[in-house]
């Protein structure tokens, strides 16, 4: 008898957690029906805690649903198996115990012989060396893994899941929120999108707002004026600029008219305002990946309360459309990538190829198990872009400077 495939999905939702665990049971009941699969709730914490769901047959008949649905129907967590002071203040490990042992074991006794990981790069290289630990102790684990993250910043691969629909849906918000442009005179909006430190989701959910725009009719003689609902400043991580100099552009657009929208990627400037916490002798509250918690930071406060005064803006308006777009059901781009990586995922595992599913940007974009070593995160978004470049050159935005080097 096969041993069993677990799933788990873990870190931040995006907009293909649920399709991508329906993919993967349906391609196991096509083509591998005796195997049995269970799936372990709320990503390592319930691997370390042996909590999970068995797929029923009911669920592999009607696993085709999962792919209308967002979120995550087993549960994500930030649990990081190398964060040894997280897992003890959770009382996940016990005071000695080595946390990837206890998550190995815990394989060993489920039964487990393939183990399919959906999350980003920290996700997948933990699982990797999960199944290091493992053969060094004589248990053999194939580890396949599937790239979740909205930000698309996951090297050497093409497009992460989920990325597309996050970038229509924060378009879908924006339509809403500029249209609060002018509920009074001289309102300034920000768009804060999420992307740690990759601006890519903010330039691409840019780009689709900009497409929906393109498809209006107006009628600028009673004030429906594209002028008013367009994108005036898009700010990325990877992008120098200067807020003096951007606000003397932005105030002449205020004037003129009369309101003025930016969308910005939450990690943009967000050095400027660690330091300037830290210069405060104030705390900077991090994650238990060591990530600083941009919604506690706010930058895109921040940024509006810069910029507010410089331009005489009379109201300002920062929303965050991250919680909107991650837990959305994928669009049908998605579905279609979704389901050609499971298929290879489940291919792949079955033959014990280990990896990380993707199109292989080092290897001419081929759809392939992408070795766990090559995998890495904060891969920044290219300003040099055709189409930002020509995005920024429509609303009169200065071209880049620079794209920043990834970080080590």
């Amino acid at each position: 008898m096969p041993g069993k495939v677990a799933l788990l999905t873990a870190g931040g939702f995006a907009p293909c957690l649920s399709s991508a665990i329906g993919g993967l049971i349906q391609r196991y009941t096509e083509i591998a029906p005796e195997r049995e699969i269970i799936a372990y709730k709320h990503g390592y914490q319930g691997l370390l805690q042996g909590d999970y769901l068995t797929i029923t047959q009911n669920v592999r008949e009607s696993a085709g649903l999962l792919h209308t649905f967002g979120g995550s129907p087993i549960g994500n967590s930030r649990v990081k198996l190398t964060n040894e002071k997280d897992l003890l203040q959770r009382g996940l490990i016990q005071p000695g115990q080595n946390a990837l042992q206890v998550a190995a074991d815990r394989l060993v006794a489920d039964g487990v012989e393939i183990l399919h990981t959906i999350g980003g790069d920290d996700t997948n290289t933990t699982a990797a060396d999960l199944a290091a630990y493992l053969h060094e102790h004589d248990y053999e684990l194939t580890v396949v893994g599937l790239p979740k993250t909205i930000d698309n910043d996951v090297i050497p691969i093409r497009q992460s899941l989920g990325a597309q629909t996050a970038a229509e849906m924060g378009a879908r918000f924006a339509q809403n929120i500029v249209a609060e442009h002018n509920s009074v005179g001289r309102e300034l909006i920000v768009h804060e999108v999420m992307g740690r430190h990759c601006g890519w989701l903010t330039a691409a959910t840019a780009r689709e707002y900009r497409n929906w725009l393109d498809t209006r009719a107006w009628l600028p003689e009673i004030g429906l004026s594209r002028d008013a609902w367009e994108i005036h400043a898009v700010y990325v991580p990877e992008d120098e600029f200067s807020i003096e100099d951007e606000a003397v552009r932005l105030k002449e657009i205020m004037d003129r008219v009369g309101n003025v929208t930016i969308f910005l990627s939450e990690g943009a400037g967000v050095e400027a305002i660690v330091k300037e916490l830290e210069d405060r002798g104030a705390d900077v509250p991090r994650d238990a990946f060591g990530h600083v918690k941009i919604d506690k930071i706010n930058p895109g406060n921040w940024f509006a309360s810069q910029f507010a005064e410089l331009i005489g803006a009379e109201k300002v308006l920062v929303q965050k459309s991250g919680y909107y777009s991650r837990s959305a059901a994928p669009v049908e781009y998605d579905v279609d990538l979704i389901s050609s990586m499971c298929d290879l995922a489940v291919e792949s595992a079955i033959a014990h190829v280990p990896g990380v599913i993707g199109h292989d940007e080092e290897k001419g974009d081929e759809l392939r198990a992408i070795e766990f070593e090559r995998i890495k995160g904060g891969k920044p978004f290219d300003v040099t872009t055709e189409w930002f470049t020509e995005m920024l050159r429509q609303i009169g935005q200065p071209m880049p400077k620079s794209t920043k080097p990834l970080e080590d």
